[in-house]
Parts: C-alpha cells; sequence; structure tokens
C-alpha cells in the first residue's frame, strides 16, 4: 500500500513540476483543515465535522482549482508554503 501511496504522490509531483502540495493544509486556529490527496481529490474538514466537503483538484504550477462534488468551484494559490484560498490562509501539517 505504501508504495502504490508513493506512486500516487510522485504523479502530483511530476504533474505540477513543483514540490508536492499533497497532505494537511489548516487555518492557524486549525478549525478548517484541507487534506490534499495524492490521487487528486481533497477532504475539507470544519470545526468537528470530518469530510465537510469533498472533490477533487489540479494544480498547474503554484495555483489550485477546486471542484467539490456538488459541482461548487473555488481555486487559491500557493506563495511561501502558504496556502491563500477564499479569503482563507492554510498551513502545511507538520508530522507530529
Amino acid at each position: 500500500m505504501k508504495e502504490a501511496q508513493n506512486s500516487q504522490t510522485e504523479v502530483v509531483t511530476q504533474t505540477t513540476g513543483q514540490q508536492s502540495y499533497v497532505g494537511m493544509w489548516v487555518t492557524k486556529d486549525g478549525y478548517i483543515r484541507h487534506e490534499l490527496l495524492p490521487n487528486g481529490r481533497y477532504d475539507e474538514a470544519r470545526g468537528q465535522k470530518q469530510s465537510a466537503y469533498q472533490g477533487s483538484y489540479t494544480l498547474t504550477g503554484n495555483h489550485i482549482d477546486y471542484v467539490d462534488d456538488t459541482g461548487f468551484t473555488a481555486d487559491g494559490e500557493f506563495r511561501d508554503g502558504v496556502l491563500y484560498h477564499g479569503g482563507m490562509i492554510l498551513y502545511r501539517e507538520e508530522n507530529k
């Protein structure tokens, strides 16, 4: 399973031509959490609600486009290791 996950992460990295953005991104207060999965899907939690929104994402350079499973679209941009999305600022969550 780990090999498959690593292979998928490599695909996302190669597709963007940038560092991999796969992983967990959280607001400073931890209320909003975006998990960017290596298969091009995301899972967003809000507060105590896990999987509040789910959908797909695509990366073009440092730009991210989201399409949730209801068809709602949004976008964001990675700058200096920070994700700016819809008026929110999200930081990569470090493994503890």
